[in-house]
């Protein structure tokens, strides 16, 4: 009987110790530290009224390095003169007149202040007529100035080779735009770059990155009084 009562309180002091070890609270595992990456600062957004250079290779920079081309140039000219405006390339190499007419509502949501219309040169060395240049031409000065953008257009040439008749007719179509629309003309786009060959890739048609300068500054020149409107 002893034993049994000794046995049955061994039981129950048993149970007793099993049931406060789990109740007592373990110990966690020690935590791992996260160290969080500071956060990158957001750029800042750019607040400056917009240019957009709108053309073909001669302004994509066809050829020359990233940051070579002549709108990269131009924003270091717009710069070093202090005046606050953000030059954005919206050039495509190979574009006709035609194809600067199906991206001219990409340019327009970019809402310029100005755009710098340099087309046609594809044109012209394709041979298309010179009425089809024309009235696209025309066509992308009218969109852009119902948006309200201030324009300056870049006026081509063509090689000799093409023949005065032809040249002349191309030359034409510039000087006509200009003068109904009222805009700012770059007489030529690429004066003392075109037919200087070390200016230029081995094409005979691009600037090199020393041509684009050259180009840079020509744009510049024209551009210039527009920044002060």
């Amino acid at each position: 009987m002893i034993i049994a009562v000794k046995a049955k309180w061994i039981g129950a002091a048993l149970l007793s110790l099993t049931l406060c070890a789990c109740a007592t609270k373990q110990p966690e595992p020690p935590k791992q530290e996260m160290i969080a990456a500071t956060p990158s600062p957001a750029p800042s957004p750019d607040s400056r009224p917009v240019i957009v250079a709108f053309g073909d290779s001669l302004t994509a920079g066809y050829g020359v390095e990233p940051g070579k081309s002549y709108p990269d140039d131009l924003q270091r000219l717009i710069d070093s003169a202090g005046d606050k405006y953000h030059v954005l390339n919206m050039g495509v190499s190979g574009d006709t007149t035609t194809d600067g007419i199906q991206r001219l509502p990409d340019v327009i949501a970019a809402k310029p202040a100005i755009v710098i219309l340099e087309f046609g040169g594809n044109d012209g060395l394709r041979g298309l007529p010179v009425t089809t240049t024309r009235v696209n031409m025309t066509q992308m000065v009218e969109g852009l100035q119902r948006a309200g953008v201030q324009i300056l257009l870049a006026g081509m040439s063509l090689p000799r080779n093409y023949g005065p008749d032809y040249i002349h007719a191309f030359e034409q179509v510039y000087t006509d735009v200009a003068g109904s629309y009222h805009l700012a003309r770059i007489p030529f786009l690429l004066e003392g770059v075109g037919g200087h060959p070390d200016l230029l890739q081995a094409d005979g048609i691009h600037p090199t990155a020393e041509g684009c300068q050259i180009v840079s500054a020509n744009v510049m020149r024209y551009l210039g009084p527009l920044l002060k409107k």
